[in-house]
């Protein structure tokens, strides 16, 4: 499932233009440093990585759709600039946040 989200979330990010410059596929979220174009507002792109990637995510794992609930990501989103941060200080969030989930992945697994 986490490389299949990576995948799709590469493959709409190439559509838009977008760069990314760190990410992280994480067991329950996702961490992105992207470089969004400036005719792109972050909102208009946030609504539809979201979106798209929802509807290509149920395409190759319908058993996470619910009836129910259609969505696959939760309603609202953390969005920040490169400013107050330098970007090397995110790129090393997101590692740091990745290794994290893949320690605790790793242990979940242990008895």
């Amino acid at each position: 499932m986490k490389r299949d989200v990576r995948e799709i979330l590469i493959t709409l990010c190439k559509y838009k233009g977008v760069e990314i410059i760190e990410g992280a596929v994480c067991a329950d979220h996702v961490h992105m440093c992207v470089s969004i174009p400036p005719k792109i507002s972050v909102c208009v792109f946030m609504g539809y990585l979201k979106g798209k990637s929802t509807l290509m995510i149920h395409d190759r794992h319908p058993e996470q759709q619910s009836k129910w609930n259609k969505s696959f990501w939760a309603r609202g989103y953390y969005v920040s600039t490169v400013g107050n941060v330098t970007e090397d200080a995110i790129k090393n969030y997101i590692r740091e946040q990745s290794e994290e989930s893949q320690r605790e992945e790793s242990r979940e697994g242990a008895f």
